[in-house]
């Protein structure tokens, strides 16, 4: 059936052991900490990822669950189970997971780097207990029926055709924000069901909770060059010398921790994507 949910075959699902060394960038990149971890934690606490603050949206409000390596999180999980969550939505029990966890965007990760963290995320410390869970109402509580959602939306296909002559660098930005980072997920609006209107990439939405709006970050409205927005990435401070605010805190927190080689990357494609008024 359509609505199934469909997992990896043997030939796409990632292969191990990953390295956590390496799993650490991914973590970054994907804010995991951002959702998982208890609101407002800093230093150490962000590696507890026991579940993080309540996402409220108008299809219903999602809790993010423990993802820690104990027995209340991903510590039974094989490397199998882990990949079809993050990269087709499906649980270890089989539901379609609800697509405000990100596998939309994660749906274009490599498998190799699918490994990694899941090897980065076996090696933190292990948290009891898990938040109490969401409420999602009628229609939406029918999982089944995003299985028709992930037919529309789910596409690991990159969103930006760039021509083949596209630098290295480019490439790697394409890669980080387009999967890891999901950065379209809040920069690219919506259509009336949930599903990111790619004809706008990051052209800038209605945030996710309703408490404003997500800045376009196209050329057409983001006049900052490859550089000062790897710069704004690494020191929360805007070509101007304000500073980072809103949701973005915690984003720019995150891609603080990457290396400078990778924002170089962002800042590279988000000044090759088409522009967008």
């Amino acid at each position: 059936l359509a609505t199934a949910p469909q997992r990896l075959d043997a030939t796409e699902v990632a292969q191990g052991p990953g390295d956590p060394a390496r799993g650490a960038r991914l973590f970054h990149a994907g804010g995991c900490a951002s959702c998982h971890a208890a609101k407002g934690a800093k230093g150490a606490d962000r590696l507890k990822l026991g579940g993080g603050a309540l996402l409220v949206t108008p299809f219903g409000s999602f809790q993010p669950p423990n993802i820690s390596p104990g027995p209340a999180g991903i510590g039974g999980w094989s490397l199998a189970e882990f990949d079809n969550a993050m990269r087709r939505g499906v649980a270890p029990d089989g539901r379609h997971y609800y697509p405000a966890f990100p596998y939309t965007s994660y749906a274009r990760m490599r498998g190799s780097d699918v490994a990694d963290l899941f090897a980065f995320l076996n090696s933190l410390p292990a948290v009891a207990g898990n938040p109490p869970p969401g409420t999602v109402p009628f229609p939406f509580s029918i999982r089944r029926g995003i299985g028709l959602w992930k037919w529309l939306y789910l596409d690991p296909t990159p969103v930006v055709a760039l021509p083949a002559n596209a630098p290295a660098m480019v490439r790697e930005g394409q890669y980080l924000v387009e999967g890891p980072g999901h950065c379209g997920e809040c920069h690219t609006p919506r259509g009336s069901l949930g599903g990111p209107d790619r004809a706008r990439w990051l052209a800038g939405a209605i945030d996710a909770e309703g408490k404003g709006k997500v800045p376009n970050i196209t050329p057409g409205k983001l006049t900052w060059n490859a550089g000062e927005i790897a710069d704004y990435l690494k020191t929360g401070f805007t070509p101007d010398y304000d500073s980072v605010g809103g949701t973005m805190v915690e984003v720019q927190a995150n891609m603080a921790e990457l290396s400078d080689a990778d924002r170089a990357a962002i800042g590279a494609y988000l000044k090759a994507v088409p522009a967008v008024r």
